[in-house]
């Protein structure tokens, strides 16, 4: 499952990225986040991977990020990697003037096992989670 999703920040490209690149911000604005822990390599930096703990419900779900592109202010892109579940996304910032930044991502889902039938379900479960993600980020942002 491929798609992309966008939204305007309304602050300058070097504060999105400012508060977007700095992992102390994440709980802030990544609702379920219980722990971000760093693995190992450059933290930010092409092939660092961390550890992403999110409660789910009752369930906790334990992620390995691993950074693909690392070329900011204009790209952060890594993969995402949870029982059953393969995310990409590719994070585009591109500042719109001085007061206003764009927001892109394009994400791809793969999926194994149990997973496969969630994903056929209940597709827009993943996209409306993605673009909750986006606007939560957006509030965070637009209030800093």
């Amino acid at each position: 499952m491929k798609f992309k999703q966008e939204i305007i920040i309304q602050q300058p490209i070097e504060k999105v990225i400012e508060l977007f690149n700095d992992p102390e911000n994440l709980k802030k604005w990544m609702s379920g986040l219980v722990s971000f822990e760093h693995l190992h390599g450059n933290p930010g930096e092409v092939n660092a991977q961390s550890k992403l703990i999110f409660k789910m419900g009752k369930r906790n779900i334990e992620m390995i990020e691993t950074i693909e592109v690392s070329n900011l202010p204009h790209e952060l892109s890594g993969t995402y990697q949870a029982g059953g579940v393969f995310n990409r996304v590719k994070n585009f910032f591109e500042p719109i003037d001085s007061n206003n930044t764009l927001y892109q991502t394009e994400n791809e889902f793969q999926f194994k096992g149990f997973m496969k039938i969630i994903a056929f379900l209940m597709p827009g479960a993943f996209k409306k989670q993605s673009f909750k993600y986006m606007t939560d980020f957006k509030e965070f942002a637009e209030i800093s």
